[in-house]
């Protein structure tokens, strides 16, 4: 195994920012349980702080250093071992930023909801197992965190508790359960071939080319794919979306699926290597399933009625552009692939939460029936055609930015077909993404009354979304007229997350693509 090059600072931070929110989680639904607003606002200020540890630690990251702890109190061969280097501070970063947004937005949202106590706990729960999955510094602890984290987002899945969110629910459990095995059988092979080596400290801990590092390899594949939602191991990512509260899906959506993503490129680049893995031809197995998700995702997504059903096949479009820039093994491509996690969580990440807004407003989430919403809506449908514009590709937002990379990474790869397909897929989010912003500004409200009347109390049933109808909780929520917008707690980080897909590429430096391509480097270095 190759030595990791750079700087290693023992730190308990990394441990302590991680554990935090786990031990937040039952002051949290105590206080929520007895006086909600007091819990909420614990909830926040735990986030807060997590966020701003992570942030801390970007002096040290920034001169190339790493942060590691590691922690000898669990009877198991090895030991639990935290490391942070310039892509797991990237993803904690964004996990943090991405939660605290959320959660922010939960307050409104979750106002005429239920068991604000076991949601707001829980959410901390999720968070502790986001930030342990990539803080984690060998394979033991990150599928020990990764446990925690799919036990308790099926919790957040199912919270609304009526028949499709318990289905969707166990759905996504089971299907996280498989991808633990999975993930424990490439672990297992990986401790035999290594002899013993389970860290993150190096490149290439497997260097055998034989049937049992293959399967280990597919193991690992099928595990992390699962959670990615990675064609054909998407299946529980369409159901599990549009039944959680909005704010979960923006954290599934933005961040969670992202976990699997992460985990891919550990094992590629850091457990298999880089150099075997393009030797072996391995590689092209994930980048054909690549190429699979971002079509199949797109066109399913052009057939869906329901806003947050449409939002989650795209998603699964995304995470496509993802695992191709890891799969191309370019370093350009590499960058991509990273940005374009940053980049979609805030795209993403502030579409479902617009959804959760208009769900709250409206009761409405067929978009055949959001006829006239943005004259209504103006500042949420605003947030969305800038957040739809990045999805597409268009310069200068984000969006642009990542597929600028991916398509510079397929060519350094002798693959220009590969850019033909970015460009395909950009055409087919723009036909998906712009009807819902010309039915909004320009269609003709529909059904009683209409969206533009605003006045009606809506009935929102719970009914099968394969048929594109409603899905919510049974509940009377009143639209009062001229109360167009949601409060300011739900709006409020709608348009920072909207203002982020475009703000930094007009900024001077561009420190989340700088950020990228530090984390890019120094797992490049070696090669």
């Amino acid at each position: 195994m190759e030595e990791f090059l750079g700087t290693k600072i023992a730190s308990s931070l990394p441990a302590i920012v991680m554990f935090f929110p786990f031990l937040a989680a039952v002051p949290a639904f105590i206080l929520t349980h007895y006086q909600r607003r007091m819990g909420e606002i614990f909830t926040v200020l735990v986030i807060v702080a997590a966020f701003a540890a992570i942030f801390s630690m970007y002096p040290t990251i920034a001169s190339g250093g790493v942060m590691y702890g590691k922690y000898l109190f669990l009877s198991i061969p090895y030991s639990i071992y935290f490391r942070v280097d310039a892509l797991g501070f990237f993803m904690g970063l964004l996990i943090s930023f991405l939660w605290l947004l959320a959660t922010i937005h939960s307050i409104g949202y979750m106002e005429r909801e239920h068991a604000h106590d076991r949601y707001y706990s829980f959410l901390l729960l999720s968070l502790g197992g986001c930030l342990g999955t990539v803080f984690a510094g060998e394979l033991v602890g990150f599928f020990l965190f990764f446990e925690i984290m799919a036990l308790s987002s099926f919790v957040l899945i199912s919270h609304e508790e009526h028949p499709y969110a318990m289905f969707a629910g166990t759905k996504y459990l089971f299907m996280c359960i498989g991808a633990g095995l999975a993930i424990f059988f490439g672990i297992i092979v990986t401790y035999h071939l290594s002899g013993g080596m389970l860290t993150f400290d190096g490149f290439g801990l497997i260097k055998e080319n034989s049937m049992l590092s293959f399967l280990g390899f597919l193991a690992f594949l099928i595990g992390m794919g699962i959670k990615a939602g990675v064609f054909p191991l998407h299946v529980w990512l369409p159901d599990a979306h549009p039944a959680a509260p909005s704010p979960v899906s923006a954290l599934l959506s933005g961040v969670m699926i992202k976990v699997g993503a992460y985990g891919m490129i550990r094992v590629f680049y850091q457990v298999y290597g880089f150099a075997f893995l393009r030797e072996t031809g391995w590689d092209r197995i994930p980048l054909v399933l690549a190429v699979i998700t971002i079509l199949l995702g797109s066109a399913l997504a052009l057939l869906q009625d329901d806003l947050k059903r449409r939002l989650a096949y795209s998603s699964i479009a995304q995470i496509g552009y993802i695992v191709l820039g890891i799969s191309l093994l370019s370093e350009r491509a590499f960058i991509g692939a990273v940005y374009h996690i940053f980049t979609h969580a805030f795209m993403k990440g502030c579409l479902f939460l617009i959804a959760g807004a208009i769900i709250v407003r409206t009761g409405e989430r067929r978009i055949s029936r959001m006829g006239g919403i943005g004259l209504k809506m103006p500042v949420t449908m605003i947030a969305f055609t800038l957040c739809s514009l990045s999805m597409v590709g268009i310069p200068p937002f984000n969006g642009f930015i990542s597929k600028w990379q991916l398509a510079l990474g397929s060519l350094d790869t002798g693959q220009p077909l590969i850019v033909v397909l970015l460009i395909l897929s950009s055409i087919i989010n723009a036909a998906y993404y712009f009807p819902i912003i010309t039915t909004a500004f320009f269609g003709i409200p529909k059904g009683k009354g209409g969206l533009g009347e605003m006045a009606a109390t809506v009935a929102i049933a719970a009914v099968d979304t394969q048929e594109g109808n409603n899905l919510a909780v049974p509940i009377d929520r009143e639209i009062g007229l001229g109360k167009s917008e949601v409060s300011l707690n739900m709006l409020v980080p709608i348009g920072i997350l909207a203002i982020g897909c475009l703000a930094f590429v007009l900024l001077p430096q561009n420190w989340p693509l700088e950020l990228a391509k530090a984390a890019v480097r120094q797992l490049f270095i070696q090669f």
